[in-house]
């Protein structure tokens, strides 16, 4: 297995970070203070997981990460075909509403596939604290930017419309999607990067180059005769800008379909990926980054691992 780990230069809020532990290091080991400009203020460090306030459950561990079922109980509404923008869908969503709001997810099928065939991230990721809304599309035949149209139109439809809205926070949304549904959602990403996080499956698209904002983590699988990692999964994360926080992890031995079935290496790196990008749930780091280490079903590991 590959694993790079390759640092990158961080993005404004990784630069935040940095000059908070250049000015603690100093402070401890120089006894002195560190100047700043006439006019700059203290900079706020990234919130710890003490005080962050979208964190949800309780601390993770590698059995919680990889359960077919997380901490809180979920329920489902269906969602008409007749809905605007997007083909209806199921919205899975924790009942538990003590811990505050959630942030939420949609989930795109692939080429010539219903939601169904995405379903069981639903109550899995929803039981790890997140609203999802796993889609069907305008047309089973639809190309990756429509679906990824699609997604947004069923984001904006969770916050605005749906009968869980209130349990959504608007600020912290992300996409999924599998095969062309990947693609779209890259494109959805691309499009717009006030979205906390985007994971495209081995995503499938005729663009190889996105101008992304978006933290992103990029599925693929080593056997994919469809989509395959040397001309599609690989290429997306490869191109995608250096100060962007991203990883590419790459299913051991697994066909195109791998995302339609229930599959615990995604799921696990899913919600570790959601976890910290949508919550800013610090807790999560420690499966991300450096990565795993030696894993049978994990054939090459890559990210720029902005976290430690």
């Amino acid at each position: 297995m590959r694993i790079d780990t390759t640092p990158r230069p961080g993005g404004a809020r990784w630069a935040r970070v940095a000059g908070t532990l250049l000015a603690a290091t100093a402070l401890a080991f120089g006894g002195g203070t560190v100047a700043t400009s006439a006019h700059a203020a203290p900079l706020p460090a990234e919130p710890t997981a003490q005080d962050n306030p979208y964190e949800r459950g309780p601390d993770p561990t590698e059995d919680s990460i990889e359960a077919v079922r997380g901490h809180f109980d979920v329920d489902e509404d269906n969602v008409s075909s007749l809905v605007s923008g997007f083909g209806g869908g199921t919205i899975y969503y924790p009942t538990d509403t003590s811990e505050g709001t959630f942030g939420a997810v949609a989930v795109s099928p692939g080429y010539t596939a219903s939601e169904s065939s995405m379903s069981w991230l639903g109550p899995r990721l929803a039981s790890q604290g997140f609203v999802v809304f796993t889609i069907d599309t305008n047309t089973r035949y639809d190309q990756p930017n429509s679906r990824g149209r699609q997604l947004e139109n069923a984001l904006e439809y969770l916050v605005d419309d749906s009968s869980v809205s209130d349990r959504i926070d608007p600020d912290r949304l992300a996409l999924m999607g599998h095969s062309m549904g990947g693609g779209g959602t890259l494109a959805a990403a691309e499009d717009d990067p006030s979205l906390q996080a985007a994971i495209p499956l081995t995503g499938w698209h005729t663009q190889k180059t996105f101008d992304l904002e978006v933290p992103t983590l990029v599925v693929g699988a080593e056997d994919d005769s469809v989509a395959r990692v040397a001309t599609h999964s690989i290429p997306f994360y490869e191109n995608m800008p250096g100060g962007l926080d991203k990883a590419y992890l790459e299913l051991d031995g697994a066909s195109h379909f791998a995302p339609n079935f229930s599959n615990t290496t995604i799921a696990k790196y899913s919600i570790s990926w959601l976890k910290r990008f949508v919550d800013d749930d610090l807790r999560y780091d420690r499966f991300l980054c450096p990565g795993p280490g030696f894993d049978l079903d994990i054939s090459d590991y890559r990210s720029t691992c902005p976290y430690n």
